[in-house]
């Protein structure tokens, strides 16, 4: 990477750990190295008026499936996909993000297929990226297909994240049950429904649309996976081993039980992702595990699902991370709703979206304003009682979106 001439944020009001204050910013070659030092002849940019935040960090995110397959059964090639998604991660402010590449059985967007070719296209494009593109293996637990492309991932460039998914049982899950207090994936009593009846046909629709399959075909194949239920903690046993062996960090995902939770905290997932219930969230929180709720839930004031509420979750001390989940905005507009709310100081709410978000990851090189740090940083243009709107957003330092206003 050639070298970058200084730059001197000056003026903005500054996100620092533990204080918003009027500061200026200096950084170069990618570093931060001064906080109100000298210009030294560096570029000046005029921050008054604005807001100067690290950079967010999205742990997980699938919006980018919306431009790989617009409508259900409806593809779209994957280099202009991921090229669109790329630009709209600057536009966000999101420096660096994970993308949560559902690895599964299905046929279509979420094959193993398909997963291939977005890992590939990232490699491959990553020369003409604006932010840095990782991926989170979200690995369906049911697809043994997938175990050659999860340690392929794990020796590439860019450590991914893995995260441990069982949407297979959830789906056969009795309706009966509410999914938030479903039983413990593994458990030899795990109650199902019955995969003949109509309702389940139906339930399956979207699902089959997805993988180009009719709804018949789709059921077939799904009782075919559900076989495979006795072989599936050696699955998982093997993948654990292969992410701890390479580091990376590792989550369990919608866990409704404290069995499941330390079940994965076993294997080494030291992350919780959208825990369903408030329970778990306590034993994940006793534990020391690190929590992370969707900015949706935040921004919207709640869960879709019906889950726990992201606000109350960090009221409680029980959230250390949101993340985009679908939409890549809600992240900022979670900071918004958030501290409308009152919810916590800004200083004490911006770390959901980069420092905490970091620390989850492994990156200890970014996610606060300090010398020394990754110069990952946005510039938030967010008027009193007005939405909140990216400016500029820099990654290692560089300028990877501006954006001015016609005023």
């Amino acid at each position: 990477m050639a070298e970058q001439s200084a730059t001197v944020i000056e003026g903005a009001r500054v996100i620092f750990a533990d204080r918003v204050a009027t500061a200026s910013v200096r950084f170069e070659d990618g570093v931060i190295t001064a906080i109100d030092g000298a210009r030294d002849g560096a570029t000046v940019i005029d921050g008054r008026g604005f807001l100067l935040a690290p950079a967010l960090i999205d742990v997980h995110g699938d919006a980018f499936e919306r431009q790989v397959m617009p409508r259900p059964g409806v593809g779209l090639p994957i280099a202009p996909a991921l090229l669109e998604t790329d630009r709209q991660l600057a536009a966000n402010g999101i420096a660096t993000t994970y993308h949560a590449l559902t690895l599964s059985w299905e046929p279509g967007l979420r094959s193993v297929a398909n997963g291939r070719a977005i890992v590939e296209g990232l490699r491959d494009l990553a020369p003409r990226l604006t932010v840095e593109n990782r991926v989170q293996l979200r690995w369906e637990t049911f697809c043994f297909e997938a175990i050659e492309l999860i340690e392929a991932a794990l020796a590439g460039p860019l450590a991914p994240s893995i995260a441990f998914n069982d949407h297979t049982s959830m789906a056969l899950l009795d309706p009966a049950v509410p999914m938030q207090d479903r039983p413990f994936d593994q458990d030899p009593n795990f109650p199902v429904v019955d995969i003949d009846s109509p309702a389940f046909e139906g339930k399956m629709e979207e699902r089959a649309k997805r993988s180009h399959m009719t709804k018949q075909d789709f059921v077939r194949l799904i009782r075919n996976i559900w076989d495979r239920r006795p072989e599936v903690p050696a699955a998982i046993a093997k993948v654990a081993s292969a992410g701890r062996a390479r580091g990376v960090p590792m989550f369990s995902h919608d866990d409704s039980r404290t069995e499941t939770r330390d079940y994965y905290r076993g294997l080494g997932a030291r992350v919780s992702e959208f825990p369903m219930n408030l329970t778990v969230a306590r034993a994940a929180r006793e534990a020391g595990d690190i929590l992370v709720f969707g900015a949706p839930n935040a921004a919207r004031g709640g869960s879709h699902l019906g889950s726990p509420g992201a606000a109350d979750m960090i009221r409680a001390g029980l959230c250390d991370v949101l993340a985009s989940d679908y939409y890549y905005p809600a992240m900022l507009l979670a900071m918004a709703r958030l501290k409308a709310d009152d919810v916590a100081p800004l200083e004490q709410l911006w770390p959901l979206v980069s420092g905490n978000a970091a620390r989850a990851s492994g990156l200890d090189d970014r996610g606060v304003i300090a010398e020394g740090k990754r110069a990952d940083l946005v510039l938030v243009d967010w008027p009193e009682a007005g939405a909140p709107a990216i400016r500029r957003t820099f990654v290692a330092g560089r300028e990877a979106y501006r954006a001015i206003p016609a005023g």
